[in-house]
């Protein structure tokens, strides 16, 4: 059985390559603009190709049996169409609840007539990346909800999912929901990052068009997105935050902020 990981250059796409191989998995493909930058492992087939160019994908599907799809909402429906032709039958997608921006994709795999298995992560803790213009211009983080509180997840804990739900059948027709171990507020974030990084920060409450501002050096034009949809428009119940998913579906501990921070430390430009 052939596997495809689609984005397999990408953070999450080039993680389940590396948790396939961790738990034993042969006959390994990876669509790929770039192989070279993939660096992919020696015994991984590398298949060139994009979602977005759908005339790459017919040779990269063809003997593949199941495949992690990276979110593509603008032609989902295209790229199954092609999967389904090709005899792919199962499909483990990173999307999101219906009603969410990743929604499209949820419904679309749904609607290809293959068996699915859906990840609906929360926040990432990567995305704590977006704060390392402003600790490196003073060490003041601006966000409109200091008391928010999530339970990001890492990519990596993503990725083992992914890698966990594409060998086994079990997890066919199922809609796994994702999170971190830890409910915790953007003012325990940004404390837990302090100390990683071993330096002052702090969290000063702003508005939500200072907070755009503040972030737009680091995230461009994508910043009012994040501010008014995740920022502002996410306020998840702590209750319902699935904390023990990853070690449900997996079998081991997810990630904690706190380590992931330290062993993050260097990506914000400071050991």
């Amino acid at each position: 059985m052939t596997i495809l990981v689609t984005g397999a250059t990408s953070n999450i796409g080039r993680m389940v390559v590396d948790r396939l191989i961790a738990a034993g998995a042969s006959d390994i493909r990876a669509l790929t603009v770039d192989p070279v930058k993939a660096a992919l492992p020696e015994g991984v087939e590398v298949a060139r190709g994009y979602l977005r160019r759908l005339d790459t994908l017919p040779a990269a599907f063809d003997g593949v049996d199941r495949m992690y799809l990276a979110p593509t909402p603008d032609n989902v429906v295209e790229v199954l169409d092609l999967a389904r032709a090709a005899g792919v039958r199962h499909v483990v997608d990173l999307s999101g609840e219906p009603e969410s921006w990743w929604g499209t994709v949820c419904k679309a795999v749904e609607g290809s007539g293959l068996d699915w298995t859906h990840l609906w992560p929360a926040d990432f803790m990567e995305n704590t990346l977006s704060w390392s213009q402003q600790i490196g211009a003073g060490g003041v983080i601006r966000e409109p909800r200091p008391d928010m509180a999530t339970a990001p997840i890492a990519m990596d804990d993503i990725a083992a999912v992914a890698a966990t739900a594409l060998l086994a059948d079990d997890h066919r027709g199922r809609a796994h929901s994702l999170a971190g171990p830890e409910v915790l507020t953007r003012t325990e974030l940004v404390a837990q990052l302090a100390d990683a990084l071993g330096r002052d920060i702090t969290l000063q409450r702003a508005t939500r068009d200072e907070t755009v501002a503040a972030l737009t050096p680091a995230m461009g034009e994508y910043a009012a997105w994040c501010v008014d949809n995740v920022l502002l428009g996410y306020t998840p119940a702590a209750e319902s935050l699935p904390v023990t998913s990853v070690e449900d579906i997996t079998g081991r501990p997810a990630t904690t902020f706190a380590d992931w921070a330290r062993a993050n430390a260097s990506r914000f430009g400071t050991d």
